[in-house]
């Protein structure tokens, strides 16, 4: 997931040189092959050619299918506290953050509702997603491997999560490693990405995983507002990029699932930064889902049907810039 302040740069340059809407761009001849590097933008890569329409898949609407798989049925999330959650540096890294990002996680909150069955329109060969997701365990991890992350140490972190067995070996989950605002992801955190995702193989296991790290360490790159619906800046700021990363880690989890063929964006790409409409005023507290009983301020995602376009909710209205 870019940051906001490269979101907005991207934006100006795209006014000035007169983009056409998401809509046409994510359907425009891609000027080189890209694929989708889990960090918001695509490398070059061999693109596979897209696969034809069958019951799971469905095409033309923005965005297209690469062959690779999906994760169906209902998704196990495994969540890593990394560094310090009690009493880190920013107010944030506390035991209510914590509370009430899994409370938002919890199974019947996020998972199945019409936000996260927005999900539901991407399938593979076999399986269409649910959007059925749901928090499974949690581990603390106390800056095992220091205050400087590398992608490298990330794999680490997750392997020994599961080798302590302080959570299990689940091909079928997403591993989210969620870092206090005093630890660094040294590959672009607060520079050129908020949040991301990718895949390693842990004891022969192709295993998923998400990085986010706490939106206070650089709230002007990676938070929307500071005065939140929760009053908690972090737990807002990471529950958007969280769902971003997640939705996409769902519907691409190998990177060779679902992106456009144009920037190799994935679904949640699509609509970076789009919030649609509002309740409240954004910077104070403005939120457009309400899950769990509390509100949220959460970006849309991409229905693959009905052409294609943002909404907040399977089957709702869709939005534009």
């Amino acid at each position: 997931m870019h940051n906001l302040e490269s979101v907005r740069r991207a934006g100006i340059l795209a006014v000035l040189a007169c983009a056409i809407t998401m809509g046409v761009f994510a359907q425009e001849t891609p000027a080189a092959n890209l694929v989708p590097n889990g960090k918001g933008w695509g490398v070059p890569g061999d693109v596979p050619a897209a696969a034809l329409p069958n019951a799971t898949v469905n095409t033309g609407n923005g965005i297209q299918y690469h062959n690779g798989p999906i994760i169906p049925g209902t998704v196990h999330l495994y969540f890593i506290w990394y560094g310090n959650w009690v009493n880190g540096p920013k107010a944030s890294d506390s035991p209510t953050t914590v509370s009430l990002l899994q409370g938002l996680f919890a199974p019947h909150v996020f998972g199945g509702s019409p936000y996260a069955r927005i999900n539901s329109t991407y399938g593979d060969q076999t399986n269409n997603v649910t959007g059925n997701i749901q928090l499974r365990a949690s581990a603390i991890d106390s800056y095992s491997q220091g205050t400087q992350l590398t992608d490298a140490k990330l794999a680490t972190i997750i392997g020994k999560a599961i080798a302590s067995h302080g959570l299990p070996l689940d091909a079928n989950g997403v591993y989210e490693v969620l870092s206090s605002s005093d630890v660094n992801e040294t590959s672009g955190l607060c520079h050129t990405y908020c949040a991301f995702h990718g895949h390693v193989t842990i004891n022969q296991t192709d295993i998923k995983f998400v990085f986010a790290g706490n939106t206070d360490r650089c709230p002007g790159a990676c938070a929307v507002q500071l005065v939140t619906p929760n009053g908690d800046s972090g737990a807002d700021g990471m529950a958007n990029t969280m769902a971003h990363e997640t939705e996409e880690a769902i519907t691409d989890p190998d990177l060779s699932a679902w992106f456009n063929n144009s920037a190799a964006a994935e679904n949640a790409d699509l609509c970076q930064w789009e919030f649609g409409p509002l309740v409240g005023t954004l910077g104070h507290g403005a939120y457009n889902q309400t899950l769990g009983g509390k509100h949220w301020l959460i970006q849309m995602n991409w229905e693959n049907a009905r052409g294609g376009g943002c909404t907040q909710k399977l089957g709702g209205p869709f939005y534009t810039k």
